[in-house]
């Protein structure tokens, strides 16, 4: 079996100490804004636009810069992690489809969810998590770690 790659890109959204995550449906974890980077474009770009589209929520990336720049190129802001996620595996642990994941960190101006775009969870499927409600949540490791330092960054950036 060939194992198939796709990029993605998540942004952990924080507002007033606390970062949102919805159940996903297919994949059946609470997680945050993110999917597939579209054709064309970046992946900081997909990040807000993710965000937009799944929360209706205008993002600030927080995210560090190489500050390079030459003739032709330019630095694009950095992922806070990049991640691989086995998303398609069989009964004896093959791996068929893969993410890998720019994952930022993101501040936005509310707490009001209103998604915009299409066959997106609706606005009461979404949750606030405060650092305290992530740690004594029974969500999957990883979500609290990178939610709790999501905050954290945020936080320290004001």
């Amino acid at each position: 079996m060939e194992t198939t790659r796709h990029f993605t890109a998540t942004a952990y959204v924080v507002n007033d100490g606390a970062t949102a995550l919805h159940q996903h449906e297919r994949l059946g974890v609470r997680v945050p804004p993110g999917g597939h980077i579209d054709r064309d474009e970046l992946p900081h770009e997909a990040a807000v636009r993710e965000v937009y589209e799944e929360t209706g929520l205008e993002s600030e990336l927080v995210a560090d810069r190489a500050g390079i720049e030459g003739p032709n190129g330019r630095s694009l802001p950095r992922p806070a992690h990049l991640l691989l996620y086995d998303i398609n595996v069989d009964e004896s642990g093959r791996v068929g489809h893969q993410h890998v994941d720019h994952l930022y960190f993101a501040r936005v101006p509310s707490r009001e969810i209103d998604p915009v775009g299409t066959d997106e969870v609706d606005a009461d499927g979404w949750e606030w998590y405060t650092p305290a409600d992530l740690r004594t949540s029974d969500l999957d490791a990883d979500v609290i770690d990178l939610g709790c330092e999501a905050i954290e960054t945020v936080s320290e950036t004001r």
